[in-house]
């Protein structure tokens, strides 16, 4: 038996009981590729972070050194200028509409999926999965003629519906099986008790599957606050850009000034892996619950 056996070996302690067990220590070679693929990940993140601290003459005559003085006068100037802020405001509205959009519809049809038996309900749930095989990239031509025919052209309606419209085939598929897993027996003991079925749904339903809400909530913001393409394709007017088009736009106005290029870019990325990070495990357990529901 050699020493990176998986076999673990339990010690009784004086009440019979067995002890806390001590794993051995993985392979070396996965701790490295592990940290090599992070590097990876992080290194341009960190790079442009840097570079929001360097001037232009720094960059380029190092560009992968640091900053040599550290520079803030790039932060400064974007921080304290009205359009990265009116970006974040403008990219906060679609998003939060989005998200409040895509649960509440969301909630609701996979309310009546995963509780009620009708003809044509298996249909219905495979339609929703088959929406996630479709990104928006395949239907921005006739989306783009479906916005403007509404005329909701140059507008953050024009974004936040269709977001809404694409995020529900993944809050469905979430909260179908968290729905489902609630059992029979509460929805009867609440009906015995004189609840409604509208009254069932607000005061049991929401509240147990609050996980797969939360999940499908963050993931819903994080996508419509990186979304690119479709306001790339509604928008036109700066007024209503959101951040993501609003760093393509500040890198070819500021094209020559990389410094503070990086420095929007830097400050553009922090708001979603903040909110990323607060609720990694939020994510981690909602897609867990789906799974085993």
């Amino acid at each position: 038996m050699t020493a990176t056996s998986l076999i673990v070996t339990r010690r009784t302690g004086r009440a019979g009981r067995p002890s806390r067990e001590r794993l051995p220590w993985a392979n070396p070679t996965v701790y490295f590729v592990a940290l090599l693929a992070i590097g990876l990940m992080l290194a341009p993140i960190a790079y442009i972070i840097l570079g929001g601290f360097r001037t232009n003459a720094q960059i380029t005559a190092d560009p992968a050194g640091l900053p040599q003085p550290w520079v803030l006068s790039n932060y400064l100037d974007v921080i304290t200028g009205g359009v990265f802020w009116r970006q974040v405001l403008n990219s906060t509205v679609v998003a939060l509409a989005t998200t409040v959009g895509a649960i509440g519809l969301g909630l609701m049809a996979a309310y009546v999926i995963a509780r009620y038996r009708f003809a044509g309900r298996g249909a219905l749930y495979a339609l929703f999965a088959a929406g996630l095989m479709f990104p928006i990239t395949v239907a921005i031509t006739p989306l783009y003629i479906v916005i403007r025919s509404l005329g909701l052209m140059n507008s953050l309606g024009g974004v936040i519906l269709p977001q809404i419209a694409f995020a529900l085939p993944t809050t469905i598929i979430i909260l179908v099986p968290f729905l489902r897993a609630i059992p029979d027996e509460i929805q009867e003991a609440a009906f015995l008790d004189g609840c409604s079925r509208l009254g069932f749904f607000w005061r049991m339903v929401l509240p147990l599957s609050l996980p797969g809400v939360i999940t499908t909530g963050i993931l819903a913001f994080i996508g419509s606050w990186n979304g690119y393409l479709l306001p790339l394709f509604i928008l036109n007017d700066d007024a209503a850009f959101t951040l993501p088009l609003g760093v393509q736009s500040f890198a070819s106005q500021y094209s020559v000034d990389t410094a503070k290029v990086l420095a929007f870019t830097s400050l553009s990325m922090i708001p979603a892996l903040v909110f990323f990070s607060l609720f990694e495990r939020r994510i981690v357990g909602g897609l867990t619950g789906a799974v085993k529901g």
